[in-house]
């Protein structure tokens, strides 16, 4: 794995999962390693948007979202929602997420999943933080609200609505998020053996909409297939994504940092790290 200079940025990660509890420090260690200098670990409920929080104020390498995943829905109310903004308002929160519909896996009431997601896009347009969507097999209904969303709440300008964390959709599909202000975001699934059909897609995407991710400890790279994840595999799916895109690694490193700082404002009232820090 080549080792990069630049301040890399893991734009969705779960390093407050238990998968991390044995050696967290040390993920984060072979991650600062690695060139990744900002890790976004993103919440999936009030518990583990808390816990994202508490480790945003320990490492300064962190950076933490918070939000309800529409597999931790079916019971979300107002009040929770409340809670939600209460923490929202920490100044290590860089996004509202993870949120969204998940129709293959339907954990939750399909009813619930819609009604939190716009609950939590309401949330997100009030304290203009983006968003952070999670959409699986649920494209139509998806497209539809953010649609609807877009038309009602005006960003300051400039300011990129959110990313669809893990993109696999087409090219119309694709079309329709750049369209509405979204960036698109891929993981090491692209380096899998079925993913070949999508590289003309990944190849589409605009350069200035382009993140990257690990969703760790999930989606591990081909290379670590069955093995938990983490975000020092990081430039190995920015190296399989230079091979689609025909570009350089350390072209495709430096635009999809300056991204990720972009949309999320990481450097100019975040943080965020981008140096190396020995770990105590």
């Amino acid at each position: 794995m080549t080792t990069m200079s630049l301040c890399m940025v893991d734009t969705h990660a779960h390093l407050d999962m238990s998968a991390f509890d044995k050696d967290r420090r040390e993920v984060i260690a072979r991650a600062l390693d690695a060139g990744v200098g900002t890790i976004i670990t993103v919440g999936t409920n009030l518990e583990s948007s808390k816990r994202a929080i508490e480790l945003a104020e320990k490492y300064p390498e962190i950076l933490a979202t918070v939000g309800f995943h529409p597999h931790d829905v079916a019971t979300v109310d107002k009040t929770d929602i409340a809670s939600l903004g209460e923490i929202a308002n920490h100044p290590r929160v860089v996004a509202i997420g993870e949120v969204g519909l998940d129709f293959y896996r339907d954990y939750s009431p399909r009813e619930a999943q819609l009604q939190a997601l716009k609950w939590q896009l309401d949330l997100a347009a009030k304290l203009e933080l983006p968003v952070i969507i999670h959409c699986r097999q649920a494209e139509k209904d998806m497209l539809n609200l953010l649609c609807d969303w877009v038309s009602l709440y005006k960003y300051p300008r400039g300011q990129g609505r959110g990313v669809i964390h893990c993109f696999s959709g087409d090219s119309d599909n694709s079309r329709r998020y750049l369209d509405m202000g979204f960036y698109l975001s891929l993981g090491a699934y692209i380096g899998y053996p079925g993913s070949e059909s999508a590289h003309d897609v990944i190849r589409s995407i605009p350069e200035d909409r382009l993140l990257i991710e690990t969703d760790c400890p999930f989606l591990s790279p081909q290379s670590h297939r069955g093995k938990r994840n983490e975000p020092s595999y990081l430039p190995l799916t920015i190296e399989v994504l230079a091979k689609i895109r025909e570009e350089s690694s350390k072209e495709v490193a430096k635009k999809t940092t300056e991204n990720a700082q972009r949309l999320f404002l990481i450097g100019v009232n975040k943080g965020g790290g981008c140096f190396k820090r020995v770990l105590k």
